[in-house]
């Protein structure tokens, strides 16, 4: 997964547990894609400034989910629900029961609702 991405995701997880600053800081630079030098101009701080308020919120984050694993788990269960709905899938093509292809149409919308 790009860097990008990860800090983003880890940060809609774990934004609170950041300061303020920090969190508008990361928001801006990876979520409202705006440079260092953007965000330094509209905090009044040196670019300099942005990159360590970056890297130390960078770090949290990873540390967080080093020691919480909540995106780990959450991934994991999106993929293991995808696995699930597909084998459902293929019961139901199998099937020419139409009270199992129902039962099976509603387990599978209520899996999707979990996705």
């Amino acid at each position: 997964m790009d860097k990008n991405v990860k800090v983003s995701i880890l940060c809609q997880i774990y934004g609170n547990m950041l300061t303020k600053k920090q969190y508008e800081v990361i928001n801006d630079y990876y979520n409202n894609d705006l440079s260092l030098s953007e965000i330094a101009e509209n905090n009044n701080i040196t670019r300099q400034a942005v990159r360590d308020i970056i890297k130390k919120g960078e770090n949290k984050l990873f540390d967080l989910e080093g020691k919480l694993a909540f995106m780990e788990k959450t991934m994991k269960q999106e993929k293991t629900l995808e696995q699930i709905l597909q084998e459902l899938s293929k019961i139901e093509d199998m099937s020419s029961d139409k009270k199992i292809t129902k039962i099976i149409e509603h387990v599978c919308e209520e899996l999707n609702c979990l996705a």
